[in-house]
């Protein structure tokens, strides 16, 4: 195992884990979370966490857009970026979207690229109003739609409907983070879109960040966070963080503290 672990290792620069090293890493291999760091990194936080571990996730363009000012997004980032949103779907066991998401890019959250399970795709649309015809409501891994509690409106297509308490904007996070943990579903990935890892990340909600960053100017466009803003720069929140190549593009890993 360790001869085929050193190979994989091979080429790291562009892919954290080659196809026989993610192989190991699915498998349990404690040499594989050493040889591949970005991932153990998150997995090791994930088991040491006493509930529910909750990781977000951004790619953005170099002057900080997630998509055009009307609405494109594919391709901001490269193949391995692509191919890492699709290896954190395969760990988790849920894989959590805004409604805008889901209008924008008709996704499927399935784990496609590698490797791996499918996690249970959760969508969040506060006020019930999306339509049955998108993708994730037409078949494949169990979806659950979650909206506020007064919200009116049935489950849309196979989705399963959970109703939560509203919090000061949209749904209570910490709410929704406890029933997702309640249905057993301990490992929680927020993949978008902006506003959705945006209300997280500022409600304190996360373990970890993960922001690809391509080396691309759109000049404008939609922004990767939307958080309150502070009155001077040592009032802001300053990370630490571990930097990791992804082909062309840059990934930055930030470990937070989460409010339990």
């Amino acid at each position: 195992m360790h001869v085929i672990l050193r190979a994989a290792m091979q080429g790291m620069a562009s892919d954290p884990a080659g196809e026989a090293l993610w192989a190991a890493l699915l498998a349990g291999d404690p040499a594989a979370r050493r040889a591949a760091p970005l991932y153990g990194a998150l997995l090791d936080a994930a088991e040491a966490a006493p509930g529910a571990f909750v990781l977000g996730r951004i790619s953005q363009s170099l002057d900080g857009r997630i998509a055009t000012a009307s609405g494109h997004s594919f391709w901001i980032s490269g193949e391995a970026d692509v191919l890492h949103t699709h290896r954190l779907r395969a760990l988790f066991d849920a894989v959590v979207v805004g409604a805008g998401t889901i209008r924008a890019d008709n996704p499927l959250l399935t784990t496609r690229n590698c490797r791996g399970a499918s996690p249970v795709r959760v969508v969040i649309d506060t006020e019930r109003r999306l339509a049955a015809h998108y993708r994730v409501f037409a078949g494949g891994p169990a979806t659950l739609l979650l909206c506020a509690a007064d919200a009116t409106g049935d489950a849309p297509g196979q989705a399963e409907l959970l109703r939560l308490p509203r919090g000061a904007a949209g749904l209570d996070i910490a709410a929704m983070i406890a029933a997702l943990h309640g249905r057993g579903l301990r490992r929680i990935y927020v993949e978008g879109g902006g506003i959705t890892v945006s209300r997280f990340l500022a409600d304190r909600c996360l373990d970890r960040l993960h922001v690809t960053i391509a080396p691309l100017l759109l000049g404008s466009g939609i922004p990767a966070f939307s958080l309150p803003g502070v009155a001077c720069p040592q009032d802001g929140l300053r990370l630490d963080w571990t930097v990791h190549r992804l082909g062309e593009d840059i990934l930055f890993d930030i470990p937070l503290e989460r409010r339990k």
